[in-house]
């Protein structure tokens, strides 16, 4: 755990601060490092279009051996992506690839950017793409990114001269880098933007290429390299007793919804770039060639350049607070400077240093994890210094709730400060939420009206405790977020943001629920307060044509974080419908129809989303056979909570338990999606299955990809091979091949209808090729495209049936869709 921490403090710029997590705390040659950074004023942006799309042994490399300041953009937040480590699917899932994306960073030294582009799902090609995205949106955005962190070098991940080879985001994050190119450096293109910022122009764009993109080692070996750098990014740091290639793996691992664990490697390793635009460097060894990345770059810059490459040169591992009066008269000079770009990057960056060299602990904690609007606040603040120089703390001011506090207060060597406060928040406050996420976007845009905060991978932390400390006569400020701690019996000292929520917040577990069986449900709505002694009522809204009883349900919680769970039954029509229902709270003539949604992993930091409470409600004409279904959990869906909704009864299994007679009691048996590759045990209990199918039972498999899989030579009981056919347009015309087959037939008639309102995709992973025992029931394509035959196969074996489907049921079961119920109860019912 140290090694992580070490390796995460090496690479960082320090005032990249962990919002809500505990603070660095640096060693003499984390300092050191963070000092080479200091006088290195370069900078590279890394473009592509995902998280997880980045190279992260390029990016390490960049930042922690070139040193230069060094940002991942990634054009989208990978809303789009499945979750391995848990339920969070589209816009909770984007929360989740941001953080990981940031945790990413932390590890190897990068900064992270975004534009608003929202990742619809798979795409083939980048005319799609960018017309959903709404090109000139996001190309905005990417010249918006570039004139902000204004970059020397750009590298694109992906080949903007190859579209429909690959994934249409990838090629469409690299010809927009290209275009947006040409463009940063004209006033009159987004003139907007230089309201906030100025125009800029980068001096190389490089493609990040490899043997891969040329298809075979040996035609890379062959190909001509005459405007291709190389850069050994396995190169090995001393001070570490790690790779850079080591780093990387750490980084990428973080990724952890993906399943993107990485072992990492060692020894020499050559990463290529292709200059794409801009002048081909005269030494091939430096990127920079060319570009002045010294002090002098900026006016006034020698006279600092002077003071901080002696102090790099001279500095005393044994003792780093020897440098302190050195840094202070730095820091005095880049505050003079007139280019305003690098004085406030380089503000940053020894403000933290300093505080790391003098051991200034600074920190500021409130006493609750959260509060609502116009609640008073209590924060218990911290200062020590940790060296024999002389501080003083001139002041501490938290604007944000009006503290301010300019008591001086001499700071002694390794004497501990402790101060108390209280404050209370602004009554027009904002929630704590991803500024992305306040307003309803559209299908590939994220709506963000705010131009300064476009691109920001989260929404500024606004309560921050401002301590201004003298040191040497010069007043210098350090800006920390207040933060909440608390002391775990396991985990020990745990810190989460300080959040603001509203006063009360009410939720409807299911975001679906399915009226199939009788015409009348319970809804359990839960109210959980944001503060104590509220009293009010609450009203559940609902589509017209159904009914809900009692109309209000009056309510008192008395304590703060106390719960109830409130009951109302809601009727549906006779016919097939479907709407939304919403808790209303009135509360002395105010209205709440808020969720407060809460995300918790180990490996991110805690994460606040507050959305409409709202769940779909469908009543379904549907027919259902069997009762008893067993289900072999895969990456993670809902498809078990699903088919619960319409009756059936659902025992999980485990992989470890599966034997010809534990398998007997189940009518169908349904393997969660990518389960075949995640699953180990699963390539020593397929036979099992596979019995279980030929005595008589029905198998669902949902869809796995080719690679990884852990059951290769029989994953259905005939040969099947998978391939990467999939069928990205949800509303691609679906064809029935066996029209009289009764999947398509009992106990559902399934029509055109049933493939209406679909989202994201048809499906995914088609097998290609299959033995003549199995029936292909379905055909789509995507415009242009061949028709693809593999959506759903089904192969009597024995006595049973063997389904395998790659249809998207994963993502139609969490929409609501009518249609897909349908379908998969037919597939349960076969043989029935």
């Amino acid at each position: 755990m140290r090694k992580l921490f070490f390796i995460a403090c090496f690479g960082i710029l320090f005032p990249y601060v962990i919002q809500g997590q505990q603070p660095n705390k640096p060693n003499a040659a984390e300092i050191h490092q963070a000092i080479k950074k200091l006088n290195f004023l370069g900078s590279v942006l890394y473009v592509a279009a995902h998280p997880d799309d980045e190279n992260t042994r390029l990016i390490s490399y960049m930042s922690n051996q070139v040193k230069a300041r060094t940002a991942y953009l990634s054009l989208t937040r990978g809303d789009g992506g499945q979750n391995l480590i848990g339920p969070e699917i589209r816009e909770l899932l984007g929360v989740i690839r941001t953080q990981e994306l940031l945790a990413a960073r932390r590890t190897d030294g990068g900064e992270q950017l975004f534009t608003r582009a929202n990742d619809f799902g798979y795409s083939k090609h980048p005319d799609e793409t960018l017309s959903i995205w709404d090109k000139k949106e996001v190309l905005g955005d990417v010249v918006w990114a570039i004139r902000n962190f204004k970059p020397d070098i750009i590298i694109n991940r992906f080949n903007h001269r190859t579209p429909g080879s690959t994934h249409g985001h990838h090629t469409s994050s690299a010809m927009l880098s290209v275009e947006a190119f040409d463009i940063t450096g004209d006033k009159t293109v987004y003139p907007d933007q230089l309201n906030y910022t100025e125009t800029w122009q980068p001096k190389r764009l490089f493609f990040n290429t490899s043997w891969w993109f040329y298809g075979s080692r040996e035609k890379f070996a062959k190909a001509d390299k005459t405007n291709l750098l190389a850069f050994d990014t396995g190169i090995y740091y001393p001070s570490l007793g790690l790779s850079n290639t080591e780093i990387a793996s750490l980084s990428r691992s973080q990724h952890k919804s993906q399943g993107f664990g990485s072992t990492g490697s060692r020894g020499q390793q050559s990463e290529y770039v292709e200059l794409i635009k801009g002048d081909l460097p005269k030494d091939k060894t430096n990127i920079f060639e060319g570009i002045d990345t010294s002090w002098n770059r900026v006016k006034g810059g020698k006279a600092i350049g002077d003071i901080l490459y002696q102090v790099e040169k001279d500095f005393d591992f044994k003792n780093p607070p020897a440098i302190l009066p050195q840094l202070v008269k730095a820091y005095q000079l880049i505050q003079q400077l007139e280019n305003k770009h690098w004085k406030a990057v380089k503000t940053k960056e020894i403000q933290e240093i300093i505080a790391a060299v003098s051991g200034l602990y600074l920190e500021a904690v409130a006493t609750e994890a959260n509060a609502t609007k116009g609640s008073e606040v209590i924060l218990k603040v911290e200062a020590i210094n940790r060296s024999a120089n002389t501080m003083t703390l001139q002041s501490i001011k938290i604007a944000a709730v009006n503290i301010n506090d300019v008591s001086e207060k001499v700071l002694k060597n390794n004497i501990r400060n402790n101060f108390e406060f209280k404050g209370s928040i602004p009554s027009n406050f904002d929630f704590t939420n991803p500024y992305w996420l306040t307003n309803k976007g559209t299908l590939g845009m994220y709506n963000v009206n705010d131009q300064k905060l476009i691109g920001k991978p989260e929404t500024d932390h606004k309560i921050k405790a401002l301590f201004t400390v003298v040191l040497d006569g010069v007043s210098i400020p350090f800006s920390k977020d207040v933060v909440y701690k608390t002391n775990d019996p396991v985990k020990g000292e745990v810190y989460k943001p300080f959040e603001i929520i509203p006063a009360i917040s009410a939720s409807i577990k299911d975001k679906v629920i399915i009226y199939a069986n009788g015409a009348s449900k319970q809804i359990p709505v839960t109210i959980k307060a944001g503060k104590a002694n509220l009293n009010g009522k609450v009203t559940l809204t609902h589509p017209e044509g159904w009914q809900v009883t009692p109309a209000a349900i009056n309510f008192n919680l008395s304590q703060k974080g106390e719960e109830k769970t409130i009951v109302f039954t809601l009727t549906s029509p006779q016919t097939q419908s479907e709407g939304y229902i919403s808790p209303k709270i009135e509360i002395n003539g105010n209205l709440y129809s808020k969720e407060v949604i809460t995300i918790d992993y180990d490996h991110i930091p805690y994460q606040t989303v507050v959305l409409p409470s709202e769940t779909k409600v469908v009543r379904l004409d549907i027919k259902k056979k069997g009762e008893n279904i067993g289900y072999i959990e895969g990456a993670g869906d809902v498809v078990p909570e699903s088919l619960q909704q319409i009756g059936y009864k659902v025992t999980t299994i485990d992989p470890e338990s599966i034997s010809t007679e534990s398998l007997q009691p189940f009518d169908a048996i349904v393997v969660g999606i990518r389960a075949y590759n995640t699953v180990e045990q699963l390539k020593f209990k397929q036979q099992y299955l596979l019995e279980y199918v030929k005595n008589g039972g029905n198998l669902i498999i949902q869809y796995n990809t080719s690679h990884r899989l852990k059951v290769t030579d029989n994953l259905g009981p005939y040969p099947l091979k998978l391939s990467r056919d999939r069928v990205t347009d949800e509303n691609a015309k679906i064809t029935f091949l066996a029209p009289e087959h009764q999947v398509l037939n009992s106990p559902n008639k399934i029509t055109a209808n049933d493939f209406e309102g679909w989202v994201q995709e048809r499906g995914l992973y088609f097998p290609n090729e299959w033995s003549k025992e199995y029936t292909p029931i379905l055909a789509a394509n995507d415009k242009g495209e061949s028709k693809k035959r593999g959506p759903l196969l089904i192969a009597k074996y024995g006595k049973g049936h063997y389904v395998y489907t790659g249809l998207s049921f994963f993502r139609e079961f969490p929409a609501g869709v009518s249609g897909a119920y349908r379908l998969f109860a037919n597939m349960l019912s076969l043989g029935k």
